[in-house]
């Protein structure tokens, strides 16, 4: 298994993944901690995940640029990333005791009861495109129901993937609670039976290949999988202030993030600002060195990805598409460059696939009504952004997006306050909030009689 550094496309280094047999001793060790650490008190776990916290905090910039050297991300949002995974720790250390918290129900036995528990072991199969986050936002809520988690972490950044349980050990937890393997997809398949909970951040047919699998096995399973969210800008939008953040929300980590903006659908008599707002904004963009603290774009994460996103680009080209901008790139690195492009159909690959790249497709449409219609029209529904001056207008358009999270006038983001998770091809279950902690518990009813 190889980490290399996508800005200068050298060898960082080289790691013996671990066997079949290594895992399955894993999960044994796993099993065992399992039922030590499920009988500690709430306040116990929640003391461990505050240690670990303080462990992301006094590792950050450490963290950072390892996360930064093995995926290309900028240093900037490495930074963000390893802070972020820290608040999420904190975060259901100090709410996990109320959200699992036994809810009385009033019937007519002598006492009903619901119970919220472990279901044992949960197998984390993680991207790389935050390497951190994905595996925190999982990892936290899952340790504080009582679970103990193993990852099986994205083989572009095995580094980030045992980084990420040295913060678990040296924050104390008990040999087995939290594991990093570094194994092939085939054994990962392979150990779906052999856990209790699956959890799945990656591809549309890793979700498919996944779900099938823990439908066989009857396990519990999150899938958070592809989005192509729209960007919705209304006739009354504020409309500068909708292109100036939908730089940021479509090249942010590079376009590589399932929660980016990738439709940008605009009312046509804005578009003509939207789009010279949006390209001036892109302009504007330092392309480079990811550990410049003054970059704006890096690299892409892997260099078997240029191919894919090319092919997109120019299938929108051939078809019509108008480039309103398209940047030039170093030679070295695994660079794409960012392009904006106008006059887009439904025809184009740019709209029917996710880009998980620099790409922005624009698509004008004539009403509002046509708007959400084509925002709806997509296999995906992730997450999605909508821009309009009238709040309540707003909200009963959102209401009618076909996604789990909206966004008005604001670019998607995950928060550990609020549940996040798809529908359609986007996936199923949810992550964060006490939501996402529920998926891994087992519900149990208590009714008694004297």
């Amino acid at each position: 298994m190889k980490a290399i550094n996508p800005y200068t496309g050298e060898l960082i280094k080289e790691y013996k993944e671990h066997s079949f047999e290594d895992a399955l001793q894993a999960i044994q060790h796993a099993r065992k901690a399992q039922a030590s650490w499920s009988h500690l008190e709430i306040s116990a776990r929640a003391a461990y995940l505050r240690k670990v916290a303080e462990t992301l905090r006094r590792n950050k910039q450490r963290y950072a640029e390892l996360m930064t050297c093995e995926m290309g991300k900028i240093i900037r949002e490495s930074q963000a990333e390893v802070e972020k995974c820290a608040l999420c720790c904190d975060f259901y250390a100090d709410h996990a005791e109320d959200f699992l918290a036994p809810e009385i129900v009033k019937t007519e036995t002598h006492k009903s009861q619901i119970l919220f528990q472990p279901l044992g072991i949960v197998f984390a199969i993680m991207p790389w495109n935050f390497p951190f986050w994905q595996v925190f936002r999982c990892a936290a809520p899952a340790l504080m129901a009582g679970n103990v988690v193993i990852v099986k972490h994205a083989s572009n950044v095995p580094g980030c993937a045992l980084a990420i349980e040295e913060s678990f050990r040296e924050a104390g937890l008990p040999e087995g609670a939290f594991r990093t393997l570094l194994i092939s997809s085939d054994i990962a398949m392979k150990l779906v039976e052999h856990v209790d909970a699956v959890s799945l951040t990656g591809s549309n047919k890793a979700g498919e290949s996944i779900g099938e699998l823990a439908g066989k096995h009857i396990k519990p399973c999150v899938l958070e999988l592809g989005g192509s969210d729209p960007f919705i800008v209304l006739e009354n939008a504020d409309v500068e202030k909708a292109a100036q953040t939908a730089a940021r929300a479509r090249f942010l980590n590079c376009g590589q993030s399932c929660i980016a903006a990738k439709r940008f659908i605009v009312h046509e008599k804005v578009a003509k600002v939207f789009e010279d707002e949006f390209v001036r904004q892109v302009k504007r963009f330092k392309i480079g060195n990811p550990m410049d603290p003054s970059t704006d774009i890096a690299p892409i994460a892997r260099q078997e990805f240029i191919p894919g996103l090319k092919t997109q680009l120019d299938d929108a080209k051939q078809k019509g598409a108008k480039v309103l901008f398209e940047a030039t790139v170093p030679s070295k690195g695994f660079f794409f460059p960012p392009a904006i492009l106008s006059n887009v159909n439904k025809g184009m690959k740019v709209l029917k696939e996710e880009i998980f790249g620099p790409i922005a497709p624009i698509i004008t449409v004539k009403s509002d009504e046509e708007a959400i219609q084509m925002a709806n029209d997509s296999i995906y529904g992730l997450a999605a952004s909508l821009w309009c001056r009238d709040l309540s207008y707003a909200e009963k358009l959102a209401a009618r997006i076909q996604a789990g999270t909206v966004a008005i006038n604001d670019f998607v983001k995950s928060d550990p306050r609020m549940p996040f998770g798809g529908i359609k091809k986007s996936g199923m279950g949810r992550e964060l909030s006490r939501y996402g902690m529920l998926e891994f518990v087992n519900i149990k009813t208590i009714n008694m009689q004297p």
